[in-house]
């Protein structure tokens, strides 16, 4: 990542690092690495789109069959790994010098929050993930309509839950912790500053925020495909573009692109700041909407049995490889879980910077219950709601 300059960030500065990023200074070394592997890599895909699309998905399912187990294992250590920390003498540590006040409101704070770490994903697998999970269960999970809706909903509930921003809490908190409190820029590099020493100001931390850069594009590009997909549906579906193909997708994500880039140069405490609100109150309207008109008691019963259950079964769950099952739970393995937590990872860079960066002010304690919890539980209304509606309309 374009680092900023010593100056405008952290502790040292004695200021919040800088709320201009149009001024923010071109690491070269980072930037022009990253540009050649990614113009490389976009006209590879666009020259020979079905050759990529074998190697990308022999990649894929590779690194899933063979890392799939360390995936489940690491995730499931930073999820203890983030309540120790949180939870232990260490969560006394502000990320600032001493009593500075937060630099944000916790509503904008959490706004914040829940904007950079879900948003697209979120819309996409509301409703569709608990339905693919009730018409094609995970191997070895058995049992009438309803036991299959009730293991349905808390296999999601994993993938969406504490795990995924634990990944967050771990980087975010070790890049706040090296800007706030050691005076670092904001980079990824300066996070594994303890891990490596001096060797971060060189070559090795170039590979390290060039690899950053990299694989936050891609997790990007995930999302954004999935959201440009839904928008164009929606098009359809209301006669506006008839049978959208690849321009009025392309079209789409210059679009969403072009508001990105406007919030980005406005700043953290205006675009950004504005746009997590906006964002939260319209999910929140439409979270209320539907539970209001929707069937109502069975959505909070549903909601209530779902967390019971996946409270229940979360330890089994986090490790669980599906090994037993052979063949199909390793492809079940490569095609959910396995894919999801990579998708995490993929996202953990870029989220762990913004969640570092607006972050300055708060306790450990306070980072962690934030990022991990306050997130979760507005992750299990949505998809108790969205989720739960779905199969009601299946089972009755």
């Amino acid at each position: 990542m374009a680092t900023l300059p010593e100056t405008s960030s952290g502790a040292e500065s004695g200021g919040p690092p800088d709320q201009r990023p149009w001024q923010a200074t071109i690491a070269p070394r980072v930037f022009w690495p990253s540009a050649i592997i990614i113009a490389v890599f976009l006209i590879f895909t666009i020259l020979a789109p079905g050759t990529a699309e074998k190697i990308l998905a022999g990649a894929r399912d590779g690194i899933s069959s063979w890392f799939g187990w360390y995936y489940t294992f690491l995730v499931s250590a930073f999820v203890v790994f983030s309540l120790w920390v949180g939870l232990g003498h260490f969560g006394d540590i502000k990320l600032s010098p001493k009593d500075e006040k937060p630099e944000f409101t916790m509503g904008s704070w959490l706004a914040m929050l829940f904007a950079a770490g879900m948003g697209i994903g979120l819309v996409f697998f509301g409703v569709a993930e608990p339905l693919f999970h009730f018409a094609s269960p995970k191997p070895g999970v058995e049992g009438s309509g309803a036991q299959l809706a009730d293991a349905s909903m808390v296999q999601t509930y994993l993938h969406w839950g504490i795990h995924p921003w634990a990944i967050y809490v771990v980087v975010g908190l070790a890049v706040a912790y090296s800007v706030h409190r050691k005076g670092r820029p904001i980079s990824i590099r300066w996070a594994l500053e303890p891990l490596f020493g001096d060797r971060v100001k060189g070559w090795l931390g170039d590979v390290i925020d060039i690899t950053a850069i990299v694989g936050t594009l891609f997790g990007v590009a995930t999302s954004l495909g999935l959201g440009v997909i839904q928008i164009a549906a929606g098009l359809d579906f209301l006669g506006i573009v008839q049978n959208p193909g690849n321009w009025t997708l392309v079209l789409l994500i210059g679009g969403i692109t072009g508001l990105a880039i406007f919030s980005v140069v406005s700043g953290v405490r205006k675009g950004i700041k504005w746009l997590s609100q906006i964002n939260m109150g319209l999910a929140g309207a439409l979270l209320l909407f539907v539970l209001i008109v929707g069937p109502t008691l069975f959505l909070l019963r549903e909601s209530v049995s779902a967390l019971g259950l996946y409270l229940q079964n979360l330890l089994q769950m986090s490790f669980d490889t599906t090994a037993m099952a052979s063949a199909e739970g390793a492809a079940w393995q490569a095609s959910w879980t396995a894919f999801y937590w990579g998708w995490w990872i993929s996202w953990a860079p870029f989220v762990g910077v913004f969640i570092a960066r607006i972050s300055r002010g708060r306790t450990i304690r306070e980072f962690v219950a934030g990022v991990l919890l306050v997130p979760t539980v507005f992750t299990f209304l949505w998809f108790s709601v969205f989720g739960g509606a779905a199969l009601y309309r299946e089972l009755f």
